[in-house]
């Protein structure tokens, strides 16, 4: 007797395509956004750049490391910025490498907040939603420092850095960026409006889970109305503690979170990328039925993402896609390697901040192998 084909449903595999609104994907891995500080000084990427992204177009899309939209924003001595014309113009170059290969990449836009000094960001003001230093200390120009405290900003400052994001957005996007990719996680400016650790305001921006929800709200509803809300991605990491966010409470994270999926939803973002330890649990799956659109994952610092993790992520469908950190560092073409069962290059993290090619440009391809 034949078989109906239309009867049958078929399990979507980490190597099949998926769409993520108006970005297509040959295959499910995604390139996570990694901090390689290779853009010196001037935060222009330059020629090593534009072949690192150029060597990983093969990934289904590549999400590119934290990008900062002003100066005052800086995060990390090395970080690429789209802050100018000069530094978008970098980028575009980088774009168009990808996209001579074939590939999808999106920025990701990250406002470092209080996670950044003085002698990083070229002497310019700290800010963050209060006054509370980050107890630890950060890399500069001049060795370790500690963290500075903060300036608490003012409603005209919050809105300045709501622009910030949406010129940024419109700079990758007329560059040729596939995409943005709001960065709401790890400790940075919009996760410490997210925690009630790091945000102690007293006003329409602090204290109850809709108000400390309210800024990422408004950042990425603006990105979305002026570059289009099927090419933006918002980027989260619920309980995830980088940076003294201590979201350390289930049920303040979850209506917290569960407040700013809700009022997403109605936008059709692109996806919603979370980072955390079990992707498939409560919280995740949770958050994704309420976002309802396209989620992809990356369970994060628990150690190097495997192939068998990230199949086993979308055969149960924990996700439409999976992305990949280390793996990817050190295997520019993980995916053909994943795709084959071949072995894969071991990653040297001594060399992850370097400054020049080594560690970077030049692990070998399958065929050099």
């Amino acid at each position: 007797m034949p078989v109906n084909t239309s009867e049958i449903s078929t399990v979507p595999s980490l190597f099949s395509p998926v769409t993520l609104g108006k970005i297509e994907l040959a295959n499910r891995v995604v390139m996570a956004p990694l901090t390689r500080v290779r853009a010196g000084s001037s935060g222009i990427p330059g020629d090593l750049m534009v072949e690192y992204y150029r060597q990983r177009a093969s990934v289904g899309m590549i999400i590119t490391e934290g990008t900062y939209p002003d100066h005052a924003s800086q995060g990390y001595v090395g970080e690429p910025g789209i802050a100018t014309d000069e530094q978008a113009a970098g980028w575009q170059r980088v774009f168009e490498a990808v996209h001579a290969e074939g590939g999808r990449i999106v920025l990701q836009i990250m406002h470092a907040g209080r996670g950044t000094h003085p002698d990083i960001n070229g002497g310019r003001r700290i800010l963050a939603p209060s006054a509370i230093a980050i107890d630890n200390k950060t890399f500069t120009e001049k060795g370790e420092q500690p963290y500075p405290v903060p300036e608490a900003m003012t409603t005209a400052e919050i809105r300045a850095a709501l622009e910030d994001f949406v010129a940024a957005a419109r700079r990758a996007i007329e560059a040729g960026a596939d995409g943005v990719e709001i960065h709401g996680a790890n400790g940075y400016l919009l996760q410490e409006f997210l925690s009630p650790a790091a945000n102690q305001r007293t006003d329409g921006y602090g204290g109850s889970p809709q108000n400390r929800a309210r800024f990422v709200v408004e950042v990425v509803t603006a990105v979305a109305q002026a570059v289009g809300a099927e090419r933006v991605g918002l980027r989260i990491s619920p309980e995830v503690d980088l940076g003294d966010v201590f979201e350390t409470d289930r049920d303040d994270v979850l209506a917290t979170y569960g407040t700013l999926v809700d009022q997403l939803r109605p936008l059709g973002l692109a996806y919603l990328s979370v980072l955390h330890a079990e992707p498939g649990g409560d919280l995740v799956q949770e958050l994704r039925r309420r976002f309802d659109g396209k989620l992809i994952v990356n369970n994060g610092f628990l150690g190097q993402t495997t192939r068998e993790d990230a199949m086993q992520h979308i055969e149960a469908d924990h996700a439409d896609a999976v992305v990949v950190g280390r793996a990817l560092i050190s295997n520019p073409d993980l995916v053909e390697r994943w795709q084959g069962g071949h072995p894969e290059n071991e990653p040297r993290p001594e060399l992850f901040y370097g400054p020049g090619a080594e560690g970077y440009t030049d692990y070998p391809f399958l065929e050099a192998a």
